[in-house]
Order: structure tokens, then sequence, then C-alpha cells
């Protein structure tokens, strides 16, 4: 057996490299094709609005008024304000109640039957799928004493 020529024979190199390389484009491909086809990256497109809110309590009638100040344009549908206590609203003009697209200058008013007693209020916003959900706003009530 010759040394020298175990060293420059590389007959075998090219078509090994070759089978690698087929191997992985077919799993690269695969991969691909399977994301689309079972729909993974379908919640990626679906991104949260920017929106800006503000919250205006008024402690003589439990009402507080959020109003839509600026950013993105929101389907009323996709908008739901919560809160870290029980709500009890009554006589409340929401966001679905308003309809339509919510932009800038929109208003909900929301009147409690007890005091706002430093509950914190969210405005969220879920996507269509119903997949994700993001808070856009929130504001802390003020203790009533």
């Amino acid at each position: 057996m010759k040394l020298n020529e175990l060293f420059t024979d590389d007959d075998a190199v090219s078509p090994v490299i070759g089978v690698i390389l087929m191997v992985a484009i077919t799993v690269i491909l695969a991969a691909v094709i399977g994301s689309f086809v079972l729909n993974l990256g379908g919640s990626i497109q679906q991104s949260a609005p920017q929106a800006s809110f503000n919250f205006e309590y008024d402690e003589a009638t439990n009402n507080t008024t959020i109003t839509h100040e600026t950013g993105d344009s929101i389907t009323a549908s996709r908008l739901n304000v919560t809160s870290t206590a029980p709500l009890d609203f009554v006589n409340s003009t929401t966001f679905e109640d308003v309809g339509g697209e919510i932009s800038a200058g929109d208003t909900a008013q929301y009147n409690k039957t007890t005091d706002w007693a430093g509950e914190t209020l969210r405005v969220v916003w879920t996507s269509e799928n119903g997949e994700t959900s993001a808070t856009l706003s929130q504001s802390t009530a003020p203790n009533e004493s």
C-alpha cells in the first residue's frame, strides 16, 4: 500500500458530500412545507395594535371614561375592559356599544355600582382567532376613603 496515494485519492469525497447536501435540502424543504400545511406561522402575523388610552375617574358618580387617545384604529369587538376586582358595571357604554372601528377620540364609559378601591383597569386586545391577547393600556383607580 502506498501512503501517498491514500492521501491524494479523493474519489469518494464528492459523492458523500453530495448525498449529505441532498438529505439536508430534503429535511429543510419538508420542514418549510410542514409549517405551511400545519399553519404554524399563522399566529405570527397577528400582532397587537399600538394604541394609547386615557382613564378619567369621577369619584362622585363612580364613573370612569376611557378615551382612545392615539395610535392604531381597532375593531371594537376585539377590545375588552378587565379589572382586578369583579366588574359590576351598570348603564355603561362599552367599546362594543360604540361599534365599528375605535380610533382616536372615541370613548367608552363604565358606571360602577360600588366605589373604586384602587382596582386596576386594563384595555385588552384579543386577536381574531382568539389565540393571542395583549394589554394595550392600564390604569389604577384612586383609593376612595
